[in-house]
């Protein structure tokens, strides 16, 4: 709990309270047991606990592991969704973005401005044009207002002054819009803490091993805690499995085949300094499969995505040297000074959750998401977009609470802020104070605000009783020691890896990948998670392996090298893998 002028109060998402969670799930049948913390099933989380339901929560690795944390960190409704004629998920996306613009998560959440550069002068530009207003008028819908600014038409000439890097002759002129961009892997964990404060039981690093059934029904699963090799079992009313790409796998462990399957596509993104060209925006490209786009991102820019089915590993989806070309080919044709290998400072690559269809081609497939009910107990939530957690987690409860006994409130998600939300806007106008209070650049407080709202506070109590936490970490300046401090006793981060690639972007958005951080970060941890010098050395070990299988893969031709090689690298908790493989519980 902050102390001093705090704006807010939480309880912590740090080892004691995860200990606390296990004992109360071993010892007492929840309402709903989550299995999977990604954002859809931290979203079901808070569904279910904001209902009144006792709720657990199960992760066999981190907070986000999977594909929560390598999106393309875009809050949008799917501008190419519009062309397939989507138009259902195309508005309930967009107010969902206006919903988390503006209410749910304002401090994570922020408005984001992209052009689309026009090659043809009059039939492209009313093509486009319809479509982008039809976007905006989808925003409205959602009986608020949509929080960005509606799109505008550019002449060449206005293109060029606002994006000087761009090629001359790829445009003609261009369209402004906006949709919103957010840190995902750090909303996933403040979700699970908003869920924790209202009362779930939260729990990462402990696997789902199998299904208790009685007779037909799922009443609970066997669980086994990954840091300390326990093995124990957690009984419920309804378990909703959320494991996104692992789903078809978790039905597996039922004995039960699923209704729908899902299929793993594989996304990447590539991470380049924001000096290498100059545009006062973002841009969204055409491609002969998709759409690419070029996101703002701090003092960076994120190229991406990519699009192509995985079969392999999907703990650590690895990115080839041909997936860095396909992303460089295709900016570097409306750039005037192309971009090199030598510019990428990060890579990283995501899977995302399609229900399978007829379509060979995973960009055709659908981002709609299914919920199922075949077994009795067990309620399975798949595909589906970020942006839609929230409805997808509404869907999932409400399959759940069908079948328990009782009048359950409906869904009020709708209306809870994340902790840190309440009082941001005020916060955010007294930054200058607050910056000069403690001695810190105004910069440096608006970054802390930015990811943490008025939790900052949190944060200044521990450098007001720790000065030198204001210091950055090695190599990664956008980040100070305090972060690292706060990750593992707040947000529930348990190993280096957590804190350099979720709780902060450091082995993305750093030039050495977190390698010069990770001494100083994995020092700062062991005061909070009570580690000896044997164990931090470890840690640090383990990235450093992670960070050299990673640059690794990336030379390599094709998939199946790349999945071998970033193999090479351990996972940091060395336990034995169950009978299915890496299991399905992320």
């Amino acid at each position: 709990m902050a102390t001093g002028n705090s704006v807010t109060r939480s309880n912590k998402l740090g080892p004691a309270e995860r200990a606390a969670a296990i004992d109360r799930l071993k010892s007492k049948e929840v309402d709903i047991l989550v299995v999977g913390g990604g954002i859809v099933g931290a979203g079901s989380a808070l569904d279910a606990v904001t209902r009144g339901l006792s709720v657990g929560i199960l992760e066999a690795r981190d907070w986000a592991s999977g594909t929560s944390s390598r999106s393309s960190k875009l809050v949008h409704g799917g501008i190419r969704y519009l062309e397939q004629l989507d138009f259902r998920l195309v508005r309930e996306a967009l107010t969902e973005r206006g919903l988390l613009l503006q209410r749910i998560a304002p401090h994570l959440v922020k408005p984001v401005r992209f052009l689309y550069p026009l090659k043809k002068r009059v039939t492209e530009r009313f093509y486009v044009g319809a479509g982008m207003l039809l976007y905006d008028i989808f925003s409205y819908t959602g009986g608020r207002p949509p929080g960005v600014p509606h799109h505008r038409h550019l002449s060449k000439h206005q293109v060029m002054g606002m994006v000087p890097s761009l090629d001359a002759d790829a445009t003609v002129g261009g369209i402004t819009y906006y949709d919103a961009q957010v840190d995902d892997a750090l909303y996933t964990a403040s979700l699970v803490r908003t869920a924790s404060f209202y009362g779930a039981h939260a729990a990462s690093r402990v696997r789902v091993e199998g299904f208790i059934k009685v007779g037909e029904r799922v009443v609970g699963v066997r669980a086994h805690d990954l840091e300390t090799g326990e093995r124990f079992e957690v009984r419920a009313k309804q378990v909703v499995n959320a494991t996104g790409v692992w789903t078809d796998d978790t039905q597996r462990m039922v004995g039960e085949r699923g209704t729908f399957k899902v299929r793993a596509s594989k996304g990447i993104h590539l991470v380049v300094p924001r000096d290498r060209f100059q545009s006062a925006m973002g841009l969204l490209l055409r491609t002969e499969k998709s759409v690419l786009f070029v996101i703002p991102w701090g003092r960076h820019w994120l190229i991406g995505t990519t699009d192509t089915d995985w079969h392999l590993d999907k703990a650590h989806p690895a990115a080839t040297a041909a997936d860095i070309d396909y992303l460089l080919e295709h900016v570097n044709s409306v750039l005037q000074v192309p971009l090199t290998r030598e510019d990428v400072e990060g890579v990283y690559a995501g899977l995302r959750p399609l229900l399978a269809g007829e379509s060979e081609q995973t960009s055709k497939l659908s981002r709609e998401h299914l919920v199922g009910h075949s077994v009795p107990g067990l309620v399975v939530i798949a595909g589906g977009k970020w942006t839609t957690y929230r409805i997808m987690a509404k869907d999932a409860i409400d399959a759940a609470v069908d079948a328990l006994d009782g009048k359950i409130a409906p869904s009020t998600t709708h209306e809870i802020p994340l902790l840190g939300a309440e009082g941001y806007k005020a916060a955010w106008n007294k930054r200058t104070r607050i910056a000069t209070a403690f001695g810190l650049h105004t910069v440096r407080v608006e970054h802390l605000l930015n990811r943490y709202g008025t939790l900052t506070d949190e944060l200044l109590d521990l450098i007001r009783d720790r000065p030198e936490l204001i210091e950055p970490l090695p190599g990664a300046d956008d980040y100070i020691q305090a972060e690292v401090v706060y990750a593992a006793g707040h947000l529930g981060a348990l190993h280096l890896e957590d804190v350099l690639a979720r709780r902060t972007r450091i082995s993305i958005e750093a030039w050495d990948r977190g390698v010069s951080a990770a001494p100083v970060a994995a020092r700062l941890m062991a005061g909070v998670l009570g580690w000896d010098a044997e164990r931090e050395e470890r840690e640090v070990a383990v990235y450093l392996k992670r960070v050299a299988a990673e640059r690794a893969s990336q030379l390599e031709p094709d998939d199946e090298s790349a999945d071998r090689v970033r193999l090479e690298a351990p996972d940091i908790v060395l336990t034995e893998r169950s009978a299915m493989g890496d299991s399905a519980t992320h």
